[in-house]
């Protein structure tokens, strides 16, 4: 059942959210552990919200129109349209982040690119996907704001075959290179999370891969060991939870 809105309520929150904007704007990014599959069973979402990934009104959601929103589960649902999207990591980590700041983080902003069963070859600069993510960043400081970190999940696709998880390593640093470049943020931290499954059998490599990158403000989460579900590739809704707690905790020192 849809619960009606009293119409000076929606005018009171379409008129503050373009004034407050998103003062700390993080991008989510990666496949479909990013996105959310947390809840989703037989092609449904069973709609349990658990109460990490409650909507606040401190935490934004950047559609897929462009414009700021209340940021509510699923959040992927606009951006991931070809999949179902339940529960993923970013409101429990938006949650996190101002339960641990309190009054000194003011708007969380979460920008949504994940899109589910894409190899880091459709991330590289040039590609839909790069692009798409790029402008939507920049997009989302029309209001004011600052990007504050790129939270990457992505890699189990890149499993498959011997050849793509050795050189995901490379791939995977020429990406952040490059994005920082084009965001015009030298130094911006980027949280990569260690895969807990994968579509193929090197997951193993991946992981090292993964693991290799020394770079500056890069850091590494840990997923391995995380329930999964049936699947054995997706993250159940409590791990997706405990996943963006750990990112948000991983991420706090940079505030």
């Amino acid at each position: 059942m849809f619960k009606l809105i009293p119409w000076f309520s929606m005018l009171f929150v379409a008129d503050l959210i373009p004034v407050l904007g998103a003062k700390d704007i993080f991008i989510l990014a990666g496949q479909s552990n990013m996105a959310g599959r947390g809840g989703v069973n037989h092609g449904k979402w069973d709609g349990i919200v658990p109460p990490e990934c409650q909507p606040n009104p401190s935490v934004l959601r950047f559609t897929a129109n462009l414009a700021w929103e209340e940021a509510r589960e699923p959040l992927h649902a606009d951006i991931d349209v070809e999949h179902v999207c339940g529960i993923g990591p970013g409101m429990a980590f938006a949650n996190e982040i101002i339960r641990i700041h309190g009054s000194g983080i003011g708007m969380v902003g979460l920008v949504p690119c994940a899109v589910g069963g894409t190899s880091i070859n459709k991330w590289e600069k040039g590609s839909h996907l790069y692009n798409q993510m790029v402008m939507r960043a920049n997009k989302s400081l029309k209001d004011g704001g600052t990007i504050r970190a790129i939270l990457w999940y992505q890699g189990e696709s890149d499993t498959v075959t011997k050849l793509n998880a050795e050189a995901y390593q490379g791939k995977l640093g020429k990406l952040i290179q490059d994005l920082r470049f084009d965001l015009k943020l030298p130094s911006l931290p980027f949280i990569q999370v260690g895969l807990a499954s994968g579509e193929g059998k090197y997951v193993e490599t991946v992981r090292k891969a993964q693991m290799g990158i020394k770079m500056e403000n890069v850091k590494f989460v840990d997923a391995k060991g995380l329930p999964l579900k049936t699947d054995h590739l997706h993250l159940t809704t409590i791990s997706e939870v405990k996943l963006g707690l750990k990112l948000a905790h991983a991420f706090s020192p940079k505030l």
